[in-house]
């Protein structure tokens, strides 16, 4: 990992919502806030009616991926894409869900080939790649199938909100609520745990890693009386992860493993529903939040918030989450931990 040129790769994003003026704003900011040097995967223009509109001096040069490091300094560097994004500010296109989806898979390429050390996305509007014929659940599931293609074996992606104080990680993702008690699986909890076990040790450079895993019911069932699944199925994956030498603890009560004193005793926690683990973070460090998807062959960080189309093309949008996600990632692709 050390060995890869010092440029993460940029996409741009739902073209109507925030993501490009974030773009121009973190190539703004690069000094004052340390970002480290990175290509944007967008259409040109786009880019450059976003700044006129807010009336930001961003030049834009037009570069092949192997020169944006030099030009970052003077220039954001721009990899084209070869279909158009056109969408006005706070108006999505369907036309565009074409640019949307090439950014995504030319930044993956650019990382397998040497091109780019990592991969930040900026938020996408799921609803509008659905109708045009998108057909998964969300960023974390694409990138999943895409490292599949990279390695030819079966990829488990696995989404961590990473903060200062608090590293979650849900075990189902994108899933009504209702659906959650039929898709929780001891052997899914496991290998999660594995998965995040691994890349905290690896990426992170934590070298005993602690996983915290949360009850899925109050009270983590108080020993079945309040639902059965943490005693049949949440407590069985605790013992198979330490019978693997993994030091995990659990079933813990979601209402209480989150406060200061208890947030000491681990490196992340699992938790077994989505909003279970996004909650807690994004109440205690909503700006500094980054997801992070484990599992995959390359890295890839994202800031952790939506698309905001209400607020896009007024330049309001907070860049803290994508600065915070852009400087993650070139340290992870380093090896060298948060």
């Amino acid at each position: 990992m050390a060995n890869h040129p010092p440029v993460v790769a940029l996409t741009m994003g739902e073209p109507a919502g925030i993501g490009p003026e974030l773009a121009l704003r973190a190539w703004l900011m690069r000094d004052a806030e340390r970002v480290p040097p990175f290509l944007c995967l967008a259409d040109p223009a786009l880019l450059a009616d976003r700044a006129a509109r807010l009336g930001w001096d961003v030049p834009l040069r037009e570069v092949a991926p192997a020169a944006a490091a030099k030009a970052f300094a003077t220039a954001l560097p721009v990899v084209p894409l070869a279909a158009p994004a056109k969408a006005a500010p706070g108006t999505p296109r369907r036309e565009d869900a074409a640019a949307v989806v090439e950014a995504i898979e030319r930044a993956v390429e650019l990382v397998r080939s040497g091109a780019a050390s990592a991969v930040v996305t900026n938020p996408i509007n799921k609803e509008a790649l659905y109708t045009a014929g998108f057909r998964h659940p969300g960023h974390t599931e694409f990138l999943g199938a895409l490292a599949e293609a990279w390695t030819g074996a079966p990829v488990q992606p696995v989404m961590m909100i990473a903060a200062p104080e608090l590293r979650t990680v849900p075990v189902t993702i994108h899933i009504p609520l209702a659906s959650v008690p039929s898709a929780l699986t001891t052997e899914l909890i496991v290998s999660t745990g594995r998965i995040v076990a691994g890349d905290l040790r690896r990426r992170f450079g934590i070298h005993a890693p602690r996983l915290a895993i949360a009850g899925l019911n109050p009270h983590a069932g108080e020993n079945g009386t309040i639902g059965t699944e943490d005693e049949t199925i949440v407590r069985p994956a605790v013992d198979a992860l330490r019978a693997e030498g993994i030091d995990a603890s659990g079933p813990q009560p979601a209402d209480t493993m989150f406060r200061p004193e208890a947030r000491r005793g681990y490196d992340a926690a699992l938790c077994m529903y989505h909003d279970q683990a996004l909650i807690p973070v994004k109440t205690l460090a909503f700006d500094e939040g980054v997801n992070v998807t484990l599992g995959l062959p390359f890295v890839r960080t994202s800031p952790d918030h939506g698309t905001a189309l209400d607020i896009a093309g007024r330049g309001i949008a907070r860049p803290t989450s994508l600065l915070a996600a852009l400087r993650l990632a070139a340290v992870l692709a380093g090896g060298g931990g948060r």
